[in-house]
């Protein structure tokens, strides 16, 4: 679990970037397909896998994805930050057993309307899985850490 940390949107800086690394475990498929509803047996199933390119059973693409949301939501920003957007390009299988890095930087800041445009990339080794970019409107010192209104 990654510790909170709240950055207001006058902490970041270009470039400034957070890190998790997630091994996925058989439970946590078995528990994001009991939220989500998808019960793709490529997920659940290791003889319906067996049979497909990938040999064995994968995660969920959008498990591979809530991992950017735990960064975003604990660490950069943190606590306070609403979700904006996001793009997610799917480059390959995440595998049981793999360990996924998740690397969220900063690339773009907008002070006029306290958002972030953060790069997203989460890797298996040298691998990259998924990538793609969020948009988040961070808390303002300036309104007191609350969120600004939406215009």
């Amino acid at each position: 679990m990654l510790v909170l940390q709240t950055l207001y949107f006058e902490d970041l800086s270009v470039g400034q970037t957070e890190k998790l690394s997630k091994t996925v475990s058989a439970s946590d498929v078995v528990g994001f397909a009991e939220i989500s509803g998808d019960r793709n047996p490529i997920h659940l199933s290791e003889h319906f896998a067996a049979q497909t390119p990938f040999g064995t059973r994968i995660a969920h693409g959008l498990y591979t994805a809530s991992l950017i949301s735990a960064v975003l939501g604990t660490r950069l920003p943190g606590p306070g930050a609403i979700y904006i957007s996001q793009t997610l390009n799917f480059r390959a299988p995440v595998k049981i057993d793999d360990t996924v890095e998740v690397i969220v930087s900063v690339a773009e800041l907008m002070p006029e309307r306290a958002r972030a445009r953060l790069s997203c990339i989460c890797k298996v080794g040298d691998d990259v899985v998924l990538d793609g970019e969020a948009w988040v409107k961070v808390p303002s010192k300036e309104q007191g850490g609350r969120p600004l209104p939406r215009v």
